[in-house]
């Protein structure tokens, strides 16, 4: 006959094994990618707009490099949609991506987004995939923008 205290004992160590082993994973600094989506969106239309035309002023947009971000990434919405932001808004904001960024204020107020937005939209031009632009994104290529250049 089985013990029913060993049994339950057992059963608790399993399921801490597993917690355990699944916390471990997912906190690992290597593997710890922002939010981005593997592939485009069906339907861009679907999404919410990028900041562009009479929002692109005011407060905010004190320097050329803050409307210019916001017109080239909305000629690359489904590129972005794809790529991760490594200023972490995912976590501070709930950003889905780096195209998030750009559907409100956030892009004006961050050097990071706004760099990888450059970047972003300079790759493309270059025709790479959004998959070599995310890798690139990841070695922290972006970081070579200089926004007053821009």
């Amino acid at each position: 006959m089985k013990h029913p205290l060993k049994s339950r004992f057992v059963l608790g160590l399993g399921v801490f094994a597993l917690t355990a082993a699944s916390y471990a994973q997912w906190s690992n600094p290597a593997d710890d990618v922002p939010a981005y989506h593997p592939s485009a969106p069906l339907r861009v239309s679907a999404l919410p707009p990028i900041m562009a035309g009479a929002k692109l002023t005011g407060d905010n947009f004190r320097y050329p490099w803050q409307v210019h971000v916001y017109q080239q990434v909305a000629k690359i919405s489904s590129v972005v949609y794809q790529l991760p932001c490594y200023c972490r808004c995912d976590r501070a904001l709930g950003h889905t991506s780096l195209r998030s960024c750009f559907e409100g204020l956030h892009g004006t107020e961050c050097s990071t987004c706004a760099q990888e937005g450059f970047f972003a939209y300079e790759q493309t031009k270059l025709g790479k995939t959004p998959a070599q632009i995310r890798a690139a994104i990841a070695r922290h290529e972006y970081e070579k923008i200089d926004l007053d250049k821009q």
